[in-house]
């Protein structure tokens, strides 16, 4: 796993000033999160989460313009955004393919009934996962490598999402009717998150993903994710269970580059 630390260590001494600046203020925030929505009121914390997206995004825009420029960043954030905004919205009206799911009034703006904040979510962790699935599938060649590359890609996204709607729900910002076995979100939920993100790593095809800092911020959420919702939030299960199926696309990552 030489190979892996190696890149890991690489990426974080090649980080610029901005997007170090980007990287710290998002992880102190996400790690303070849990003491903001105790101690303060509902509007700030509400503001403290929307910081924390955007600090992410931008990371994410950074390391994609790096590599891509203007016209391939913004190719891929029109994709991911509005695809995933437009899947949202159906969903919200005809409860399919996820389940009857419905937004709190608080996260605020919403278009159609969806907060802003849901797309750019996928935003700030797709391309992410893009980069694990990447040094997974990277000694393939062909059909195999693209097949496998959208299926794992898809995967490590929803790994993520075993965090996020729990967390969302135990907030009170996600509300399914009816409640869900899995912390309250539908399993089928999942099988969405699995399908609506494989086409549209499909239909985008992204190529020269910036490997590096996008692990790492796929890393980072890992851990920071887990210490919020088991520490702080009380869901062992959700947070064992990103743990570990996020922990085993990264592990997967570190031995085929070793």
């Amino acid at each position: 796993m030489t190979n892996f630390f190696s890149l890991m260590r690489k990426s974080i001494t090649s980080l610029g000033r901005y997007p170090t600046a980007l990287l710290i203020g998002w992880l102190v925030l996400s790690l303070a999160l849990p003491e903001i929505q105790f101690h303060a009121t509902e509007k700030t914390f509400l503001q403290a989460l929307s910081l924390v997206v955007l600090l992410q995004v931008a990371f994410v825009f950074n390391a994609l313009y790096r590599v891509w420029g203007w016209w391939g960043m913004l190719r891929a954030v029109v994709g991911v955004v509005v695809l995933s905004w437009i899947i949202q919205a159906i969903v919200i009206r005809s409860g399919l393919p996820y389940g009857n799911l419905s937004y709190t009034r608080g996260l605020q703006p919403q278009v159609l009934d969806v907060p802003l904040l849901i797309p750019l979510a996928w935003m700030m962790m797709l391309p992410p996962a893009w980069a694990v699935a990447r040094l997974i599938t990277r000694k393939l060649t062909g059909c195999a490598m693209h097949l496998a590359f959208i299926g794992l890609s898809a995967v490590a996204f929803t790994a993520w999402g075993l965090y996020f709607d729990p967390m969302m729900v135990h907030l009170g910002f996600e509300q399914w009717s009816p409640a869900g076995g899995y912390s309250g979100v539908p399993w089928m939920n999942f099988l969405g998150w699995l399908l609506v993100s494989g086409v549209i790593t499909f239909g985008l095809s992204p190529k020269r993903i910036p490997g590096g800092v996008l692990v790492l911020v796929y890393g980072l959420t890992w851990l920071v994710d887990f210490i919020s919702l088991f520490v702080f939030w009380g869901l062992p299960g959700p947070a064992f269970a990103g743990l570990g199926l996020m922990g085993l696309m990264l592990v997967g990552a570190a031995i085929v580059n070793r």
